[in-house]
């Protein structure tokens, strides 16, 4: 680079300087117009559209970019109470359609941050170490779905053993057997209470998800069940013209 061109690129940049010290913008679009020219005279830049790399034009807010402010619709909202069911109402209804069961600690019911869970215990539904249902058991899913069919409702079933390792002549882990009997019981809600199946998942934990201690009778008892976990709900009237 020869002096004279070192001397030239010395001066536009005291002259940026100064011209960014005012907030004029007419007085900082002729600067950057009369810089862009004096290059592009000296052959610096071969595109009349370039610019000194670096340089912002002043209509370019710094910070500005391709991905547009957050809108009212991508924002999270809070949603009213008729964006989904009443927890409320449908416990009131299970515990209504279930009482016997919940007396004798057959099913229960609690609140999770995956969603509402109905909890079948082995007791009442499966003989130990077995996947089918006990006579006495279909009646009383068929009454949870009578429930649950009143809502649109998506659920996952999944099936739960305790830490007792299992080999007989169906299973050869707990993994078998606890997806043996989700599998069984989202059977029953499809082919036998008209759930849809499109709304349902099936899983199978093992003794992975505990509820309660292995350490005890009752935690293993506890630990061994079917959990119908409604994870997620569909509001009808949100889709009714106002």
């Amino acid at each position: 680079m020869s002096y004279a061109d070192f001397m030239t690129l010395m001066f536009a940049l005291f002259v940026v300087l100064f011209a960014s010290s005012h907030h004029d913008k007419q007085t900082i679009e002729r600067v950057s117009s009369a810089l862009k020219n004096g290059f592009q005279e000296m052959g610096s830049f071969s595109d009349s559209s370039a610019a000194p790399q670096g340089l912002l034009s002043p209509s370019v807010k710094i910070g500005s970019g391709p991905y547009p402010a957050e809108t009212e619709a991508a924002k999270p909202s809070a949603r009213g109470k008729d964006s989904g069911i009443d927890v409320v109402e449908l416990q009131r209804k299970l515990s209504q359609a279930l009482g016997k069961e919940i007396q004798r600690q057959e099913v229960n019911m609690r609140m999770t941050p995956e969603g509402f869970v109905i909890s079948l215990h082995e007791l009442g539904f499966f003989d130990s170490g077995q996947a089918q249902l006990l006579p006495g058991a279909v009646e009383k899913i068929k009454r949870i779905a009578g429930v649950l069919m009143q809502y649109g409702l998506d659920m996952r079933v999944e099936g739960h053993s305790d830490n007792v390792p299992i080999h007989n002549a169906a299973f050869n882990s707990n993994w078998d057997l606890s997806t043996a009997r989700a599998m069984a019981v989202a059977m029953m809600l499809m082919n036998e209470s008209g759930v849809d199946p499109n709304r349902m998942s099936i899983a199978g934990y093992a003794e992975y998800h505990p509820v309660a201690s292995n350490d005890t009778p009752e935690g293993r008892r506890a630990n061994r069940r079917v959990d119908i976990v409604i994870v997620s709900v569909y509001n009808p009237t949100a889709s009714k013209p106002q």
